[in-house]
């Protein structure tokens, strides 16, 4: 995986504080954690990998998440393009 280098410590705020107003889902629990642990060090990829991971892990709900949270989908499609 390909860390993003410019990862935005507000944007993910941003996401967080969205996500908690207005995605009423007890299941993106883990979710806000791993966006917390990124927030805090963004240049870990292994914390990009567990966001990764836990957002794959919401089924329908990721819908909900990249409704409020659109930063994800900047974060999550580093890896999209690659072999």
């Amino acid at each position: 995986m390909n860390i993003i280098h410019d990862i935005n410590a507000k944007d993910i705020d941003d996401s967080i504080v969205a996500l908690r107003e207005f995605v009423k889902e007890d299941s993106i629990n883990p979710l806000l954690s791993a966006l917390e642990a990124v927030k805090q060090d963004p240049e870990n990829e292994s914390l990009l990998v567990v966001l990764s991971e836990t957002f794959m892990a919401l089924g329908i709900v990721q819908g909900a998440v990249l409704t409020y949270a659109p930063y994800l989908s900047v974060i999550l499609s580093n890896d999209l393009f690659e072999d």
